[in-house]
């Protein structure tokens, strides 16, 4: 057979040649356009072709060449992209493509875990809003007119205050909560007794940001308001709490505080559940680390929001997510749960610390 008639040839198969995966696609670029495929050996072919013709020939073969090309670029477009009823069997040596799976913030986890074992013992979520006046943010709460708290660098005032200025009505005080307290003053005017709730949410306070503390950060404070309530339901309610996040080995003890709006307060700190209680930087080799704030509702705050103190009594407490998030995951720093770093972040799943 000439070489013409077998450029003729191989162009009618190469417009001809069509293929249903991946595998088919390479056979025919090797078969045409490999090292000894038959489009490369006519090129050692042409060679032996008379000076007058190779013009022709030349022309001819670098067009089928490029049709080959061409038709095989063609074919692999059509495996990469045409639906899988169209590409016949996959080709299972193909790499997968990797897809990024998300995962809740460790913030958010950490949160729902804790509104999901207060669940458990009766608490109901109770939601209020972040820009509070001053009744309910703070003078419902048993907070002097002088107390330190209410210093502009405490509280984020919506408007400039001008303390000098005796005739401020307090209603119009308006601030971003510095806890989620105030939620507690509006379900106790707005319920009767018997109350069991708990309030998370975001509070804000014009501190300096460091590895330690933020400006903006998350609480959960709790309340429970009924007839006959002790100091004794309280801490065993804290313990349970305490065994159900940490485990069931963790201690919890209480030292003696002050909060304007509980009498008598007390600080809560747990056995380190790091060291075990031996002693490590996190808990400053003392083996307990503080977690949260509480005690029994003052008198003068449930007469503020309209419960008889001689009939009802009541514990309230109130502890950071951030917090106990750092002792669970062991973050050094709180500011990385606001960098939004994905490095980060990709390493919390929910299910890693569900009860």
């Amino acid at each position: 057979m000439s070489l013409k008639d077998r450029i003729e040839k191989l162009e009618a198969e190469i417009a001809a040649a069509a293929a249903k995966t991946a595998e088919e696609v390479e056979r025919f670029r090797v078969s045409m356009l490999g090292r000894n495929g038959t489009v490369t050996s006519l090129f050692e072919e042409f060679k032996q072709v008379a000076s007058e013709e190779k013009r022709e020939f030349g022309q001819r073969m670098n067009k089928l060449k490029q049709s080959a090309q061409a038709r095989w670029e063609e074919m692999k477009s059509g495996i990469d992209q045409g639906p899988a009823s169209e590409q016949g069997e996959t080709d299972p040596t193909r790499p997968a493509l990797g897809e990024s799976v998300g995962s809740l913030h460790p913030i958010s986890i950490v949160r729902q875990r804790i509104i999901d074992v207060f669940a458990r013992i009766g608490y109901t979520v109770s939601q209020g809003p972040e820009v509070e006046d001053d009744h309910h943010n703070f003078s419902a709460l048993n907070f002097a007119p002088d107390h330190p708290a209410r210093d502009m660098q405490d509280t984020f005032f919506v408007e400039p205050l001008d303390r000098s200025n005796q005739e401020i009505d307090p209603a119009k005080v308006l601030a971003l909560r510095t806890h989620t307290s105030s939620v507690q003053v509006r379900v106790m005017e707005n319920s009767k007794p018997p109350i069991r709730t708990i309030s998370p949410g975001r509070v804000y306070r014009n501190e300096a940001i460091s590895a330690r503390a933020h400006c903006m950060f998350h609480q959960v404070e709790g309340l429970y308001v009924d007839k006959g309530v002790s100091f004794a339901e309280l801490k065993g309610t804290l313990d349970y709490f305490a065994k159900s996040i940490f485990g069931p080995n963790v201690a919890i003890r209480m030292r003696p505080s002050y909060f304007p709006f509980t009498e008598p307060s007390a600080e809560v700190d747990m056995s380190c559940s790091i060291c075990e209680g031996k002693g490590c930087n996190v808990c400053k080799h003392s083996g307990w680390v503080e977690i949260m704030g509480c005690g029994m509702v003052d008198p003068a705050v449930l007469k503020n929001c309209g419960i008889d103190p001689d009939v009802y009594s009541g514990f309230a407490f109130g502890m950071g997510v951030e917090r106990i998030a750092q002792l669970l995951y062991r973050v050094p720093d709180l500011r990385l749960y606001w960098e939004n770093d994905v490095r980060f972040l990709e390493q919390f799943s929910d299910g890693a610390f569900r009860a």
